[in-house]
């Protein structure tokens, strides 16, 4: 089995686990029947995605937004055109680990195009303190304060984000049965909190510019990787904490 279709077998074991009468259901359908249920859940999921995509749009803006004060220029809630690196804070917390954004040459071709960011060359909005260690890679990787509003925002509610729970309605965790993170989950808010950075408009996989697909699946390889279980459990420590 190519290792694409073991991801693809994983997530479909883990779909009929979160759904049940899913697997009776999928057994008694004709062929027609399935393609309808597989179109229902695609629905579904796009719709959930899109809803994130939204909400992470105007709130990320008030994470990153030093407390009591504003940001220069301003960004709008809602438009996207002067995210990414055509601004002084999103271009910082995008600027990939290891290059240093206060250098002006390296600052001016991340914003004239001229270094093109892959999804595998990770930013600094994932890092503790948004600040990438050379020495030893996985300190604070995956520990920002603003993956931890992100997902908090997603999987709690919106008010959780302030610690002051005022939502009268149950979070998405607690409505799928979520009780605790998941490796995936993490992956999920990295991308939305990457991607409502970035002046992209519209999220896509196949997305070039963002390359979110790849920055995804790099991410979760990682966690899956065996030979780093021992780091990537004391992360879902910390992270369940």
């Amino acid at each position: 089995m190519k290792n694409s279709e073991r991801k693809e077998n994983k997530v479909f074991r883990e779909l009929l686990r979160l759904v049940p009468g899913l697997e009776t259901r999928l057994m008694e359908s004709s062929e027609e029947q399935v393609i309808s249920i597989a179109d229902m859940i695609q629905k579904g999921a796009n719709s959930a995605r899109a809803d994130d995509t939204k909400g992470m749009k105007s709130a990320i803006i008030d994470w990153i937004t030093p407390r009591g004060q504003s940001l220069t220029p301003h960004i709008h809630r809602n438009v996207k055109s002067g995210r990414g690196f055509n601004h002084e804070r999103t271009g910082a917390l995008l600027c990939p680990a290891g290059l240093d954004w206060a250098n002006t040459e390296i600052k001016a071709k991340l914003v004239g195009g001229q270094i093109q960011v892959a999804g595998d060359q990770w930013p600094l909005l994932l890092y503790a303190n948004y600040t990438y260690d050379a020495e030893d890679p996985w300190n604070g990787l995956l520990r920002s304060g603003l993956l931890v509003n992100a997902f908090k925002h997603i999987f709690t509610s919106p008010s959780s984000v302030d610690q002051e729970p005022k939502a009268t309605r149950s979070g998405n965790a607690r409505i799928h049965g979520m009780r605790s993170v998941t490796r995936a989950s993490i992956t999920y808010v990295a991308t939305q909190a990457r991607f409502a950075l970035t002046s992209a408009q519209v999220f896509s996989r196949s997305d070039l510019v963002t390359d979110s697909e790849r920055f995804y699946n790099t991410i979760l390889e990682l966690l899956n990787d065996p030979d780093e279980r021992e780091e990537v459990e004391l992360l879902m420590t910390w992270w369940n904490r």
